[in-house]
Formats: structure tokens, C-alpha cells, sequence
């Protein structure tokens, strides 16, 4: 379970473990959070400049994240929901992607998510976005 007391994660049993990907199946979120919906966030640092590494990038995407949401009193412990697009996506971007995950949220339940593979992002040389929803 989640250690926010706005949702709760789970993973019902019947369904295969999802930690190993960095993610959750179920979370359930109270009617009386304060939501919060974050725009895709890129691996591109406050200069715009992408790394060309997509480890790198999922780091630096995840800053952005965590800066998006302090802005708003918020944290990564309070996000219930990724959606994940990766570039030309392959099992070593996930290990990739996986490894900066547990980096940020640590031993906590990860997030529920949905990764999509895409041909391409928003930039050129863009690998990874992050779109987030949080609750407060």
C-alpha cells in the first residue's frame, strides 16, 4: 500500500507482481484530494539542452517532474499516475527507466502507469516524456 493517506495503491491479487517494472496496477483516490495534473515532462534541463544518454534523460525528466510539483506543494510521493512515452523503446529502456524510478520513489509502491513506445517526441533527440497525475 501507498503511504499517502489522498490515494491508495494496490496490487489485487490474480494479477501478475508489477514491481519489477516500476509500476502499480490500482490506485484509489479519495473524492476530497486536491488534483493535480502535470504536462508531459522532458529530459531537457531549464537550458533545454537533452542529454544524448536515455538514462540520463528519464533522470532529468523526473527533476522537471519533481520541480512541476513542488510548485505546488506537492512531491513525487503524492503521484498516482504515469503515462510514460519512450522513443524507439527496448527492454534496455525499461531496465533504464526502471532503475531511475526506484532511485526516486524508492522502497515505496510505485505509481500506476502506462508506458507507450512512440516513434518520436515533441523534440528532436527527445527520448522520454512523463505526464503525471497527483493528489493532495
Amino acid at each position: 500500500m501507498s503511504h499517502s493517506t489522498a490515494f491508495q495503491l494496490s496490487n489485487p491479487e490474480g494479477l501478475y507482481d508489477p514491481s519489477g517494472n516500476a509500476y502499480s496496477h490500482v490506485a484509489e483516490v479519495r473524492a476530497d484530494s486536491r488534483l493535480l495534473f502535470i504536462a508531459g515532462q522532458g529530459g531537457e534541463d531549464r537550458n533545454g539542452r537533452l542529454s544524448p544518454l536515455f538514462a540520463e534523460q528519464a533522470r532529468q525528466a523526473l527533476a522537471n517532474l519533481e520541480i512541476a510539483l513542488a510548485s505546488k506543494g506537492a512531491s513525487l510521493a503524492q503521484v498516482f499516475k504515469l503515462t510514460l512515452l519512450i522513443a524507439e523503446h527496448s527492454e534496455t529502456r525499461l531496465r533504464e527507466w526502471v532503475a531511475e524510478a526506484d532511485k526516486a520513489w524508492g522502497p515505496c509502491m510505485k505509481p500506476t502507469c502506462t508506458l507507450i513506445p512512440v516513434p518520436r517526441l515533441a523534440l528532436d533527440g527527445m527520448l522520454v516524456e512523463i505526464e503525471a497525475l497527483a493528489a493532495v
